[in-house]
């Protein structure tokens, strides 16, 4: 697989694009490496990560990509209105490490359990991507699996208020990317967006799969 087309994986076909995720996610980065903030543009990344409560709290969240055959697509959830954090945003599966959990990959697959009856029988853990600081004080780590047919839902309504499915290719297209100016932590900053249909995923789980784009060579938007 030459550089140049992976330079733009959302134009591969299929068999490629899941070859370039296993060769990609094979190994998990380092843990000590500070964590990433991956949602803004330009340089507001670096200020907001800054701002930042200190990240003391572990968490874990699942990026399911669902394999359909012809085409991969990311499942994404809604987050419940009576949730204290982050109602009705666009999220993955996820939450705290416990201590039951021997490490990240084990609390994203409990979580995805819990949270939407995704099975772990289901799902192919391909790596991980670096972590990602939030504004609640967590560092998450954002765990990739590839979801492979035969499962079925069941949505946990205290957590979840509904899931969808995006196209990865969309996704991982730049082209699709909105940007918008938002006040976050008292800061007025520019954000990456990506629409898809009547969603609009921005935040922390944004941020994730533009640092999924970047693992799998796609130069960022400002060519920073």
């Amino acid at each position: 697989m030459n550089a140049a087309a992976a330079l733009e994986p959302h134009r591969l076909p299929t068999v490629q694009l899941r070859a370039l995720l296993r060769e990609r996610l094979a190994r998990c980065p380092d843990p000590r490496e500070p964590p990433r903030i991956g949602h803004y543009a330009g340089s507001d990344a670096q200020r907001m990560l800054s701002s930042l409560p200190a990240a003391s709290m572990r968490a874990a969240v699942l990026i399911p990509i669902v394999d359909r055959g012809a085409e991969l697509s990311v499942l994404l959830t809604l987050r419940a209105e009576g949730l204290t954090h982050h109602p009705g945003q666009v999220a993955f599966p996820g939450g705290r490490l416990e201590a039951v959990d021997a490490d990240a990959t084990a609390a994203a697959l409990r979580e995805a359990q819990e949270e939407i009856g995704l099975g772990r029988e289901h799902v192919e853990i391909l790596g991980c991507l670096p972590d990602h600081a939030v504004i609640t004080g967590f560092r998450v780590t954002p765990v990739v699996g590839l979801v492979h047919p035969g499962f079925e839902l069941t949505l946990d309504p205290v957590e979840v208020a509904g899931s969808f499915e995006a196209p990865l290719r969309h996704l991982l297209d730049p082209s699709t990317d909105a940007r918008k100016r938002r006040l976050i932590a008292g800061a007025d900053v520019e954000t990456f967006e990506l629409p898809w249909g009547s969603f609009n995923i921005w935040g922390a789980t944004a941020g994730m799969l533009l640092t999924l784009r970047e693992t799998l060579g796609v130069r960022s938007a400002d060519g920073d």
